[in-house]
């Protein structure tokens, strides 16, 4: 079992990118299943239900979230229709939507669970413990489990990678746009990285327009952030290859697309 994830897409730029790249890799990687961070794609925050469907028809399997899952009021229109797309499984009971789903590919399951940190985040529910339930419940299904966790800070997705070791045969880290180059296999078998990083603007700060960003931070005065349309774009990415009977990773590979690293199919 071969998974390929696509990080945190974000506004036109990202979108771009992934039509344009996404074919490619599917020729080059031959995943059997492939999820893309759709919490950004939407002029920088939230979805649309046109965005999701494009994600879909553009090859993408599964549609993980985060913390901007609710920016765009539209969601709460088709969230519990769209199938295919998950938010973080620790937002309070009662929340429209799902944190986990299963894919079935020619008899073979595949959970696949979003989670949010809580640190410098929003205080959710506990993400450890309900990261227990939710491989509990996969376990009595199938032996392969992704885990897109969006969290901030890196100490709080390292502990999740060990806390889950062995448990689970991915854990990718979201949410901070930069990618991290700490790709590997946990010593029980669950492939890691701390943050796969954004698809997106290249020349921009996070994506965002680079003056309202030093604006910011010289003045300490409130700024509108807007997504950076402009310039050279960026894919990051993952590539996981999964022992189907054990649910063990073999193979991890950073995907990293830019000027300075362009893509060899």
């Amino acid at each position: 079992m071969k998974i390929l994830f696509i990080g945190d897409v974000t506004g036109s730029p990202g979108r771009e990118t992934v039509q344009e790249y996404l074919p490619k890799l599917k020729d080059k990687y031959r995943p059997n299943l492939t999820i893309i961070n759709g919490e950004n794609a939407a002029s920088g925050k939230g979805i649309t239900e046109k965005i999701y469907k494009q994600f879909l028809e553009w090859g993408a399997n599964v549609i993980t979230m985060g913390n901007h899952t609710w920016d765009k009021k539209e969601i709460f229109e088709f969230i519990d229709d769209a199938k295919n797309m998950i938010r973080p499984a620790n937002f309070p009971e009662g929340t429209p939507g799902k944190g986990i789903t299963y894919v079935n590919l020619n008899g073979t399951e595949i959970a696949v669970i979003n989670m949010q940190g809580r640190t410098f985040m929003a205080p959710l529910e506990d993400p450890f413990r309900k990261m227990d339930e939710l491989i509990d419940e996969a376990k009595e299904r199938t032996n392969i489990i992704f885990v897109d966790f969006h969290a901030e800070v890196t100490s709080e997705k390292q502990a999740m990678g060990w806390y889950v070791d062995g448990r689970v045969s991915a854990v990718v880290g979201t949410h901070t746009h930069t990618q991290t180059a700490d790709e590997r296999i946990l010593p029980q078998g669950t492939a890691y990285i701390t943050d796969v990083g954004m698809t997106g603007p290249y020349d921009g700060i996070l994506g965002v327009e680079r003056d309202a960003v030093m604006k910011r931070f010289l003045t300490s005065l409130p700024v509108r952030f807007e997504i950076t349309t402009q310039g050279r774009k960026q894919l990051n990415g993952f590539v996981v290859t999964i022992d189907n009977n054990s649910g063990k990773a073999t193979k991890v590979e950073r995907i990293l697309i830019n000027d300075d690293h362009p893509f060899f199919g």
